[in-house]
């Protein structure tokens, strides 16, 4: 799949605070994501985001 900064991708699981949309805000061979809910800022490797992926919508 092709990422870019700035889109907003739903994850399978859902975050503890209850939002499963998410920000990209940096990509490469890791993923910096930030939750939309909570605005927690995680780092998840490329295999992982690319498996969990559930949908896409760019800003």
């Amino acid at each position: 799949m092709d990422f870019e900064t700035g889109d907003i991708i739903k994850l399978k699981k859902q975050h503890p605070c209850g939002s499963s949309e998410w920000e990209i805000l940096r990509t490469g061979a890791d993923f910096r994501l930030r939750c939309l809910g909570c605005g927690r800022q995680v780092m998840l490797s490329r295999r992982d985001v690319e498996k969990n992926v559930r949908g896409r919508r760019t800003l």
